[in-house]
């Protein structure tokens, strides 16, 4: 068993009701037809998602809020590109792709063919609405599937790229597996994920467990591992603290302005018509005094390695 890893984790999940009307929208004032547009395309969006009656993860929370986010934002997904020498040409598989911020912004930055791949049909959905309001849909295809399970042959890709994923994954070295079948022999397989820096209390272990259901190594040298078992080699290790303010200012460098206060207000939608929306956060807010200390203990790792 590979160092840090605790395999008995809880996870929390909500049952949403129906949700209503719209999302409003921001105009700019010189393209209103546009945004008129828009704005009836996210009301028929929103009618249409109705969250009852099935399970909804904390990952399908984000997914209908519109926004999701990994430690280090931009700054750490610029130095996993660079790491797993992605450029025009190279075949990438970006896998927990969420709404598709880092899949597009590989196609229109660095021009490269992507394929994003996530559990959730919802995020999928946002995914490709993303694509093709960044003119990347020729270069970027979505579709549902699962780490541990990928639908494609072996030897594929030259880069299988992955942030704040596997975490969340049960089975993390069949998920590793998979990863390095399916990227070609000399291809990378580059991950950012979270790591307790130093060892915390039980109970802010134990908080985030039961709210966002994942599950952090408390060995730095867990997901370099993971690699190696893999048959990874050349695998380059590199550990960050963060604080709250720097975290906050990549992430808000990473999304878009106005998917930023469309996310906030679909959430404060939520949380007025869902009784469950409330009852998480009211859930999400019982904190354990420990969590004002999390950066303290809290960071991440880029690590990659080449097949």
């Amino acid at each position: 068993m590979i160092c840090g890893w605790d395999n008995n984790i809880d996870k929390l999940t909500l049952n949403l009701e129906d949700i209503g009307p719209s999302l409003f929208h921001i105009g700019n004032g010189g393209d209103i037809k546009k945004e008129e547009v828009k704005e009836m395309e996210d009301k028929k969006q929103l009618q249409s998602e109705k969250m009852s009656e099935q399970e909804a993860s904390y990952f399908e929370l984000q997914a209908y809020w519109g926004v999701t986010k990994h430690m280090g934002g931009l700054k750490a997904t610029r130095e996993l590109i660079e790491l797993s020498h992605i450029n025009k040409g190279k075949y990438v598989l970006v896998v927990g792709c969420g709404v598709g911020t880092t899949p597009c912004y590989l196609a229109k930055r660095y021009g490269c063919r992507v394929v994003g791949v996530d559990l959730s049909e919802r995020m999928i959905d946002r995914s490709n609405k993303r694509a093709k309001r960044a003119g990347v849909n020729d270069r970027v295809e979505f579709r549902v599937a699962d780490a541990r399970n990928l639908p494609f042959e072996d030897d594929l890709f030259d880069v299988v790229f992955c942030e704040s994923v596997n975490a969340f994954v049960e089975d993390k070295q069949r998920a590793a597996s998979e990863y390095v079948r399916v990227i070609k022999p000399g291809g990378y397989v580059g991950l950012n994920e979270c790591i307790w820096i130093k060892a915390p209390p039980p109970e802010l272990v134990e908080y985030i467990s039961r709210i966002m259901g994942a599950e952090f190594p408390t060995c730095n040298n867990s997901w370099k591992e993971l690699l190696e078992y893999s048959g990874l080699r050349a695998i380059v290790a590199r550990i960050y603290k963060v604080g709250v303010i720097g975290q906050w200012i990549n992430e808000v460098r990473q999304t878009d302005f106005l998917d930023f206060l469309r996310a906030w207000y679909r959430f404060l939608f939520l949380l007025i018509k869902s009784s469950d929306c409330r009852r998480f956060s009211k859930e999400a807010l019982d904190m354990p005094k420990s969590i004002f200390g999390l950066f303290k203990y809290f960071g991440y790792g880029i690590y990659v390695g080449r097949k």
